[in-house]
């Protein structure tokens, strides 16, 4: 048996050989993890794993831990979590022993990975190496039953905001990239609304940067009325599932625009074929209002996890005593790292 093991340049042919054995999604290209890496002003890498023809990848931000000589990781914004085409268990075992040993010699003390509510990884291995907390779940529509099946799994009140919006002769516009900086400045005043933190406003160049890496697999969806862009979506489509990416729309009394574009996207997709439209889950994961209100739209749940490693114990607790000594080091499952 031979196995390889690295943290790879985003340029390197090994990750996307990898990717070519594996189920994967959009968050695991290469190209959006650089660019998600430089709004968090980090270096993108992810850690590769090989064994005879079996891969293991796991997309990273690698950051400095402020006023240090060590560093930590964490995943890109969405769900990367760790892809491979090596089912037994053992394989993974042996990837994670590797994983620990390359991030601890990178002098990398913790990682942070969000994991893919669709992508199956063994969660009882991985927690033999780390923590894996779940969060809460996330909501998929289906998008191989029928249109009137779809319309039928919708709440009631989506319904009839739905039917408003139209009535009121609001329409979603697909692909009229002319239109982005106009929804951008609509998706801004809702960040600022609801005093969001500086990397959530994604600006126009980063999101016209994102559509130039991964051209038609991200999509732009307006609202408009009259003329007015008072809402959109950014999603991605890859390999048969759309996935949202940000959304926002303009806060009016009996606007109901935001339901709309949750329409008239799955109508979209599914015309196109594809199979499953990812709406995510709550803020941080949890089964707040935000994942109440993506609930009506289907029935369809998944399990959200995260996994901390800890690839450095003692570097680790020492950071944690020196800068959060109220935290315990050894609670990997509240806020994590604690340090920052």
């Amino acid at each position: 048996m031979t196995a390889g093991t690295a943290l790879l340049d985003p340029a390197a042919s090994a990750w996307k050989e990898a990717l070519q054995h594996a189920d994967h999604d959009v968050y695991h290209l290469p190209e959006y993890v650089v660019l998600d890496a430089k709004l968090c002003g980090g270096d993108p890498t992810a850690f590769w794993y090989e064994e005879d023809g079996r891969h293991l990848l796991i997309p990273l931000i690698v950051r400095d831990v402020p006023e240090s000589d060590v560093r930590d990781a964490f995943s890109p914004y969405g769900y990367p979590g760790p892809v491979g085409n090596g089912a037994d268990g053992d394989f993974w075992a042996r990837a994670c022993a590797a994983m620990l040993e390359t991030l601890r010699a990178e002098g990398i003390v913790a990682a942070f990975v969000r994991m893919h509510p669709f992508l199956d990884a063994p969660l009882r291995t991985l927690e033999r190496f780390g923590a894996v907390i779940r969060h809460g779940e996330t909501v998929s529509m289906d998008l191989t039953v029928s249109l009137e099946q779809m319309w039928r799994q919708t709440r009631s009140d989506h319904r009839n905001h739905i039917n408003r919006a139209r009535r009121d002769g609001t329409r979603v516009v697909f692909d009229d990239w002319d239109r982005l900086g106009e929804w951008v400045a609509v998706y801004h005043d809702n960040m600022r609304r609801v005093g969001a933190s500086s990397y959530y406003f994604f600006t126009v160049e980063h999101l016209a940067a994102l559509h130039d890496a991964v051209g038609d697999r991200m999509h732009l969806a307006v609202a408009i009325e009259g003329d007015e862009v008072v809402g959109g979506n950014t999603f991605f489509e890859y390999n048969g599932v759309a996935t949202g990416y940000v959304s926002s729309t303009r806060r009016a009394r009996n606007r109901y625009a935001d339901e709309l574009l949750y329409d008239e996207v799955r109508r979209w997709c599914k015309g196109r074929g594809d199979t499953r439209f990812h709406l995510g889950g709550g803020k941080g994961g949890c089964n707040d209002s935000l994942f109440s209100y993506k609930a009506g739209f289907s029935p369809s749940r998944h399990p959200f996890h995260t996994w901390r490693l800890v690839p450095d114990p003692r570097a680790y607790r020492q950071l944690v005593l020196e800068r959060r000594p109220e935290a315990d080091p050894a609670d990997l499952s509240a806020r994590f790292p604690p340090y920052r």
